[in-house]
């Protein structure tokens, strides 16, 4: 019986170059989970930023105030008070969606903080307030608003227009001057997570420094070696991303807790697990497995990077 020809076989998950050595599977992961977690705060910052920086532009921006001074006085025309004019004046506009005169009430507890328990025996007449919504793009439209201060002005003479665009004008630069800041944070932790990697590879290239020469020297190629040490990276990169990801979640969902009161939304809700996911911007539940999918990523290339620069100075 002929004997049976010998094969070699390579184990499959062969640990050839020992980089399970070289690379532990504890700091580097640790190190990259930090940084991902710092990551995952600094585009938590970006897409908050963003998102309420909106919803207070658009309150801003479609807001006005009309001051009527000395409201129970006849107006110009015959049958009205002042009050009832600019009322008039502002029911006839397009531009608005609604609008609603404040009760003595309202105007009382308004100037409460500020005048005290006495604001409503005051014996200064107080003007009539009026609370408008615009319609949909006509905060864009000045010369709207512009003639219709001056049919106000006709009607109730006194009365005063006064616009939020300047404060909405201001909230879109802080928005972006904060989403500018977390862009730069982000930057410089994926600058500094890709020094951490490189680090990481050249003490394991050190570490296993013969070794890797001897198979240099028998005919392995620079990517054969490359990819080793790249496989080793990307698995322990991802490892420490994905818990990053993964701790960073209660602190985002804590973040979004104390972030609705500023988006308007029932708080009394917040118990309840669908209202409590809601609390995340939907926009953040895809970022944070993208930031662990992207320390992946920068520990591939990174490592690739490194391993073939280190052998381009092999003899």
């Amino acid at each position: 019986m002929a004997e049976p020809r010998r094969r070699w076989l390579r184990p499959r998950g062969a640990d050839d170059l020992g980089l399970r050595r070289a690379l532990a599977d504890r700091a580097l992961p640790l190190l990259v989970a930090s940084m991902t977690f710092l990551a995952a705060l600094s585009a938590a910052g970006f897409v908050a930023a963003s998102a309420i920086a909106r919803h207070w532009q658009e309150g801003a921006a479609a807001s006005l105030t009309v001051l009527v001074p000395r409201p129970g006085e006849p107006a110009a025309e015959p049958g009205r008070t002042r009050r009832d004019a600019a009322l008039a004046v502002l029911g006839g506009s397009p531009a608005l969606a609604e609008f609603r005169a404040l009760a003595d009430t309202e105007l009382a507890d308004l100037l409460r903080p500020w005048l005290g328990a006495d604001a409503e025996r005051m014996s200064l007449p107080l003007p009539a307030v009026i609370a408008v919504r615009l319609a949909h793009g006509a905060g864009e439209r000045g010369a709207d608003l512009d003639a219709l201060a001056a049919r106000l002005e006709a009607a109730a003479p006194g009365a005063l227009l006064e616009r939020q665009d300047v404060w909405a004008r201001r909230l879109a630069v802080l928005a972006r001057s904060l989403q500018a800041c977390a862009g730069v944070v982000l930057l410089l932790v994926g600058a500094v997570a890709a020094a951490l990697v490189a680090v990481a590879t050249r003490a394991g290239l050190a570490a296993r420094r013969e070794a890797i020469e001897i198979v240099h020297l028998l005919g392995a190629t620079d990517a054969y070696i490359a990819a080793g040490f790249a496989r080793r990276v990307t698995w322990l990169a991802g490892l420490g991303g994905t818990a990053g990801a993964i701790t960073a979640l209660p602190i985002l969902l804590a973040l979004g807790l104390l972030a609705l009161p500023f988006l308007r939304r029932d708080i009394a809700a917040a118990s309840d697990p669908a209202a409590l996911a809601g609390a995340v911007p939907p926009l953040l539940w895809l970022v944070l497995p993208a930031l662990a999918a992207a320390a992946a990523a920068i520990g591939w290339l990174t490592a690739q990077a490194t391993v073939r620069a280190w052998l381009r100075g092999l003899p």
